[in-house]
């Protein structure tokens, strides 16, 4: 196959000839040191008069900027369609990517620089719109292959009967690296490129195009010999995903049709073919401007075989000839260490930014320095590492790198020996090294002058004005709602999450506080969060008036009444007085349409939430106030009805309801969150509203007093009865007598047992610590749970047990130590006693009262305590400051002068001389 066919087939004699009245091809692995450092030297040695990058042509008006001093890599190029945002496409270029050292140089040396890829404006039409944001589309999406990296699935059919040629050509779309490796007896190809590369030396007077010599004679080697289909299933996303060609017989006749589709119908064309075109083009382009032997082209090493091919520039044209085009926009935006890591799902990825950074910025002693910065994190994280663990590392390091035959040490040894000797074999420090230093939390910087939508530049002055610093590390922020300007924090972060911009995320306040003053946040900036910007730029030019749309927007096609409640909060939060009427007109529509206890019930907590906090951030929530209490209300009369008949899953999800609203009307009865002072007035024995009470003391009524209906409705389920009397008994309004009878009732022989159970689950999903403490109640669940069939045993068990399973340890422990122990009664009387005497009446002659404890058995084991009175007291001696005298000593056991001591005489027992003698003199 020849270029002027169609393929892209070179012999290696032709891609070594570059130099050769032709332009300096500079064939590099994307984000490899060692390129970068083989670049520098070849453009000093050669001194172009031009600079051509792999890159989209749209950056070329923006190129100056990489020049500012206020530009700190990694940065990327982003380009996105401009009537579509969301569909975009970003060129990252690291501090030691040979494309930035080349840019840099040409920017210092006054060489004028052009990219020469594929116009974003073609790709991102290429791209499928579902797959939506693509990174290094087209112009680094083929990266992965051009020398090294890993790549994609190539997601074609037929694989059953894939010959062994296609198999070899896929393997290398996927990773050229790798077969290179392989060929020279290495198992991995990171491995193989540091020893080859990386950790090559250069000796004074060596030449400096050897290098890309080799690599590109290597390259042409590998497409000539899997010409066929090699490199068609990278679709240029930076993903490595597949585009379903099978065959490699696509010639430039597919793409000149004038429809625009040759370029991706049914997968006929090669998306390299169409790149390398338009390389070709513009490099003869430069050539006839500036000379053949003034020009220089920095691109992925895959590519030099087809650029120094002879092709036909009809044949290049043809090529480009019909492709779709989108109206696209460029810029620079920051980036990240930890995205050009190929586990984050970029195409061109490498597995150590870090350690790449640190090889290209270290010239010496590499070992040694990488040592010292991982002694000084884990120092930082309370590691204790000293001067000798550095030392036995470095030592650990090279021996192992001569062992294995390596030139020097590399990450894999450099690690090991950290394992060994700094982390005292643990993988956990260790993943702290990886990720702190290996990867590395690395964010650039951009110029205030790059272009920008007029979106990201209102955020980026608040972010200057607020002091809130995008840093690509993950760190935690607490917000003083009371202060001016964490509340001015406050309010940016939550117009920014409506805007879809998840730079913040709520988080659990380190501090403890529950108060509504304060708020915790964890921030995270990443280079995704420049396109969401971009895409947000729709709905206005500021924060503010941006989220005041969206809102607004959502509020009306919102179709759910919890969606609207849930936006009313986020605009109360938000602080978008603008936003915050039409929001509230929605809610009022929808609710007053709304007829689904369930739906209402939902939708309550949010409203609830707003009022409250609406309070605390002097906000006037007087209509939010007026529409949460009509909420309620519907709730409160329509709940007992909506309760009846329902299935195991219908009450289940009744009881998450219930739950819910109970808590919300606790909040809404706060003197802080109604506006109204709490009159602490409780409900009437029939369940009506105490006259004149205030509307939040009256709506806690009615909703305590539907909470008694349903726990007395036969027709309830038993899950949500159970949980009703549990609601009012923790609330105070069942007395432990009146719950012990409902609790009767509802175990009853009369009772099915699955119903009977799920009573049980219903009263003890709040935690099992009632019974513990309320012995009528645990006697009576013990008694029910004996008295069941064994026919019926097996259904009630899985209910049971996911009720019991939710106790924490110490109460189950508890109660089932008392259960062990025996002696329950459901009446609060002891079993034993003939009498039936309650625990502490006493008996006819007998002891006197003892106090009683519930849950913890029937009186005092008085010799059992005596016996810790000894020791207790040289403890409270021994702690008593100095010149102090020591506590006056109580005695052991005070007798009622009416009754004789129940257990021994004061001078029997076992411990009888301890006690008799303990002021004496020791």
């Amino acid at each position: 196959m020849t270029a002027a066919d169609g393929g892209t087939g070179v012999s290696a004699e032709g891609a070594t000839a570059q130099r050769s009245g032709g332009p300096l091809l500079l064939g590099v692995r994307h984000h490899g040191p060692g390129s970068a450092r083989a670049v520098l030297r070849a453009l000093e040695a050669h001194r172009p008069r031009v600079l051509l990058i792999e890159g989209p042509p749209e950056g070329d008006g923006i190129v100056a900027l990489a020049g500012d001093e206020t530009m700190r890599p990694p940065v990327a190029l982003l380009a996105h369609a401009v009537d579509e945002p969301g569909r975009a496409a970003f060129w990252p270029l690291a501090g030691f990517s040979p494309e930035w050292v080349a840019l840099r140089w040409a920017l210092e040396h006054d060489v004028p620089v052009r990219f020469i890829d594929l116009p974003a404006a073609h790709a991102l039409a290429l791209a499928p719109r579902e797959r939506g944001m693509d990174e290094g589309s087209e112009g680094g999406g083929e990266r992965e292959g051009d020398a090294g990296g890993e790549g994609g699935t190539g997601e074609e059919g037929g694989a059953d009967a894939e010959s062994s040629s296609r198999r070899a050509a896929r393997a290398v779309r996927l990773d050229p690296l790798a077969v290179l490796a392989e060929a020279a007896g290495y198992d991995d190809a990171e491995r193989w490129w540091e020893d080859v590369v990386e950790h090559r030396g250069v000796s004074a007077g060596a030449d400096p195009y050897a290098p890309f010599d080799e690599l590109g004679a290597a390259m042409a080697a590998l497409r000539e010999e899997h010409a066929d289909g090699a490199r068609s299933g990278n679709d240029g996303n930076g993903k490595g995903r597949g585009d379903g060609r099978e065959d490699g017989d696509g010639t430039a006749d597919d793409a000149g049709d004038g429809d625009g589709e040759g370029a991706r119908r049914g997968g006929d064309l090669h998306r390299d073919e169409i790149r390398e075109a338009h390389m070709r083009l513009r490099v003869r382009d430069a050539v006839r401007e500036f000379g053949a032997d003034e020009v220089a082209v920095v691109c992925g090493a895959w590519h030099v075989p087809a650029l120094a091919a002879r092709a036909r520039v009809a044949d290049d044209k043809q090529r480009l000839k019909g492709l779709p085009k989108v109206k696209a926009e460029i810029t620079w935006v920051p980036w990240t260490h930890r995205r050009l890591a190929r586990r984050s799902g970029y195409g061109a990825g490498i597995t150590s930014p870090g350690w790449y950074g640190h090889l290209f910025a270290s010239s010496d002693r590499v070992v040694e320095r990488w040592m010292t910065k991982v002694a000084r994190l884990l120092r930082a994280e309370d590691h204790g590492v000293s001067s000798a663990h550095v030392i036995e590392a470095v030592r650990l390091a090279d021996a192992l790198a001569a062992m294995r035959g390596r030139p020097l040490a590399g990450l894999t040894e450099t690690l090991d020996a950290v394992r060994s000797v700094m982390c005292e074999g643990s993988d956990v420090p260790l993943a702290l090294v990886h990720d702190k230093l290996v990867v590395g939390d690395v964010l650039g910087e951009v110029p205030e002058g790059a272009p920008a939508v007029p979106l990201q530049r209102d955020l980026t002055r608040q972010q200057r004005r607020l002091r809130l610093k995008p840093e690509a590390s993950e760190r935690e922020l607490d917000l003083d709602l009371r202060e001016e300007t964490d509340s001015a924090r406050s309010r940016l972060l939550h117009r920014l999450g409506l805007l879809g911009i998840d730079w913040a995320v709520p988080a659990r306040s380190r501090t403890g506080s529950t108060g509504t003053f304060r708020e915790s946040w964890r921030l995270c900036w990443e280079p995704e969060l420049s396109v969401r910007t971009a895409e947000a730029g729709v709905w206005g030019t500021t924060v503010e008036g941006a989220a005041t749309a969206k809102a607004v927007s959502q509020a009306a096609e919102a179709t759910v009444l919890a969606e609207v409640t849930g936006l009313a909060e986020r605009c109360l939060l938000a602080e978008l007085p603008e936003a915050l009427p039409v929001v509230m007109r929605a809610l009022a529509d929808r609710a007053a349409l709304d007829a689904d206890v369930g739906r209402l019930a939902e939708a309550l907590p949010a409203l609830v939430r707003s009022v409250r906090y609406g309070t605390v951030r002097g906000t006037d929530s007087a209509a939010l106030t007026e529409v949460a209490h009509g909420l309620a209300e519907r709730v409160c009369v329509g709940l007992p009805p909506a309760c009846a008949g329902l299935d195991a899953d219908g009450a289940e999800a009744m009881r998450r309801h219930i739950d819910s609203v109970h808590r919300s009307m606790a909040l809404l009865a706060r003197p802080d969150s109604a506006g109204e002072p709490d009159t602490g007035a409780t409900d009437s024995a029939d369940g009506s509203a105490p006259a004149g009470g205030t509307d939040s003391a009256g709506v806690q009524a009615r909703w305590r007093a539907a909470l008694r209906k349903l726990a007395a409705r036969d027709r309830i389920p038993g899950l949500i009865r159970g949980r009703c009397v549990r609601l009012l008994l923790d609330d105070a309004q069942l007395t432990q007598e009146e719950a012990a009878r409902l609790m009767g009732l509802a175990l009853s022989p009369g009772t099915p047992p699955p119903e009977a159970a799920a009573w049980i689950e219903g009263f003890l999903a709040g935690g099992g610590v009632l019974l513990v403490h309320d012995e009528r109640l645990l006697a009576l669940v013990d008694g029910w749970l004996s008295s069941v069939p064994d026919d019926s045993f097996t259904d009630v068990l899985p209910l049971l047990r996911r009720t019991f399973a939710a106790f924490e340890a110490g109460v189950r422990r508890t109660v089932g130590e008392l259960v062990r122990r025996g002696g329950l009664s459901a009446s609060g009387t002891d079993p034993s006693d003939p009498y039936g005497a309650a625990p502490g009446e006493g008996r006819p002659g007998g002891p006197a009262p003892q106090p009683v404890r519930t849950g913890f058995g029937y009186g005092l084991d008085v010799a059992r305590a005596d016996a810790v009175l000894p020791t207790l007291r040289l403890l409270l001696r021994d702690a008593a400051p100095p010149h102090t005298a020591p506590p006056q000593a109580e005695p052991p056991h005070t007798e009622s002068p009416h009754t004789q001591p129940p257990h021994t005489e004061p001078d029997s027992g076992p411990y009888a001389r301890e006690t008799v003698h303990e002021g004496a003199p020791r």
